[in-house]
């Protein structure tokens, strides 16, 4: 978990400089809140992928990324809240206040997202054996070697050639058995 933190911490990096580039892009023509809530949703789709493949090195899903949002409803809470009392209550500059907020933020969406991003998907999720934890390993190698290398024995979902319910046939979740 240690290294995931520090993962997550450079992704942050990245996220955050991002998000900050299009919020002061945004601010010069939109009112502080409005460009803050822009930059944010923005960013969100970038830091999916870059946790999905970097931080975390699970498949990107279509549940994962429907559920991704909901890792960011703690930060959207502290960092928006964060900015308006920075800026309206405190008096800190409206280009600094973002900086400052989402520091406040980092911990708890750590948590957060690592919770979402590491749920086994499939109908048997909320059910972990030492059996589904080998099997979620498999795939995840599988998926690092790329979709075309053989399974590995004894694995399941779309690392075995079986699509899965988050991923339609074809639409790359492995290969199609098919065709």
């Amino acid at each position: 978990m240690f290294w995931q933190a520090v993962r997550f911490g450079l992704v942050g990096v990245v996220n955050t400089g991002t998000y900050y580039a299009l919020y002061l892009l945004g601010l010069s023509f939109l009112p502080y809140l409005v460009a803050h809530v822009g930059a944010f949703a923005l960013s969100m789709v970038g830091s999916f992928f870059m946790n999905s493949w970097f931080t975390y090195r699970t498949r990107p899903t279509w549940r994962k990324f429907l559920l991704f949002p909901l890792t960011n409803v703690t930060n959207f809470v502290i960092t928006t809240g964060g900015v308006y009392v920075l800026v309206d209550l405190v008096g800190m500059g409206d280009r600094f206040a973002p900086l400052v907020a989402a520091m406040a933020a980092i911990p708890v969406t750590f948590l957060v997202s690592r919770v979402i991003m590491l749920r086994p998907d499939g109908p048997a999720a909320g059910k972990e054996t030492a059996a589904g934890k080998e099997t979620a390993v498999n795939a995840e190698t599988a998926a690092s070697r790329g979709a075309g290398a053989p399974p590995v024995p004894g694995q399941a979902g779309a690392a075995a050639g079986r699509p899965t319910a988050d991923v339609p046939a074809g639409a790359g979740g492995g290969a199609d058995p098919r065709g």
